[in-house]
């Protein structure tokens, strides 16, 4: 008679040796495939959190590197004047373009309907997004296409900011950007110019979300603007901005904070890869019997049009790389 060794495992009758073995052996193997996933998680989340905060330096340092060679090429060069002159055309093409082909590599940027904007003076109105690369992006697609260049209105703390060492000022001087004042786009309006404004501003890109609700509180000195030019408005959109960019913190402390303090308290995450399109809608043109608050309600309505025709609502990061894949969308 040949004994057989028992062991008992809960829950089950009194099994062999080998059988307690077997199911042991099972037990470790779940556990340890159970330990791999776990520790895969933390470094793809570990590796999401790196990425979403290189990225967004990375373009910081590209943005200095951009004034730097601004800065050797005004020296090599021997330029002087102002910086809207067409003396510095040159140099505004090569940046231009380089910004252009950064924008093609990373987020496969198109921009639609360049067929709406008016040959003469307009005012775009866009949404801003998390960081507005996308208006940068547009800027610079912008002068490659049309050799045309659009000014901007700026806010107020872009010219505090730190970068004198680096010509940063000189950069968004030569890309046209100007101070937040209405005789400064009134003028540049009068003279034929194209001029953008975001009415959500800061605010807009640090409190807005995935679902795009536009944060311009009672603002109308912008359609105040465009009545006393006498210019059309011309809504401007960029399709999944939010999924390229977000900030985090968001909350009523931060809020409050920012009120304050008037500067963007928020830090940004993000920098992925989304198919970025830029929207340029319809415009809406002068009319001396609409009044400017009656003329920024229509203007909201516009573009909340132009963001629920084009953009999934939420905005979903996964479905806007899956854009990437995607053929060319029209209008």
């Amino acid at each position: 008679v040949i004994s057989v060794n028992k062991c008992y495992v809960p829950g089950q009758l009194l099994v062999t040796d080998s059988e307690c073995l077997t199911y042991l052996l099972e037990e470790w193997i779940v556990l340890k495939y159970l330990l791999y996933m776990i520790i895969c998680i933390i470094l793809l989340w570990c590796s999401i959190a790196v990425f979403s905060s290189i990225v967004p330096l990375c373009i910081m340092l590209f943005i200095y590197l951009s004034a730097l060679f601004l800065l050797i090429y005004q020296r090599t060069h021997k330029l002087n004047g102002p910086y809207y002159s067409d003396a510095w055309n040159d140099v505004r093409l090569i940046l231009s373009t380089i910004w252009d082909g950064f924008a093609r590599f990373w987020h496969g940027y198109e921009l639609h309907g360049t067929e709406n904007l008016p040959d003469g003076p307009g005012l775009i109105i866009y949404y801003h997004g998390a960081i507005p690369i996308d208006y940068l992006y547009f800027l610079t697609r912008l002068f490659v296409l049309k050799r045309r260049f659009c000014y901007s209105l700026a806010d107020d703390f872009l010219f505090k900011f730190p970068g004198d060492l680096f010509c940063i000022r000189a950069l968004a001087a030569m890309m046209n950007i100007i101070r937040n004042t209405k005789e400064g786009g009134l003028n540049v309006l009068k003279k034929g110019h194209l001029l953008g404004i975001s009415p959500g501003g800061v605010r807009e890109a640090l409190f807005s979300d995935e679902s795009y609700k536009l944060v311009w509180h009672k603002r109308t000195g912008f359609a105040q603007l465009a009545v006393d030019a006498k210019v059309p408005i011309i809504p401007m959109y960029t399709q999944n901005v939010r999924e390229g960019f977000r900030v985090f913190g968001r909350t009523i402390l931060s809020r409050w904070l920012y009120e304050y303090v008037r500067w963007p308290v928020l830090p940004p995450y993000g920098g992925f890869p989304v198919k970025f399109r830029t929207y340029i809608g319809e415009p809406i043109p002068y009319d001396p019997n609409v009044t400017a608050v009656e003329l920024a309600i229509k203007t909201k309505a516009a573009l909340r049009s132009l963001i629920q025709k084009h953009q999934q609502i939420p905005g979903n990061i996964c479905d806007a790389l899956k854009e990437r894949f995607h053929k060319e969308k029209k209008g």
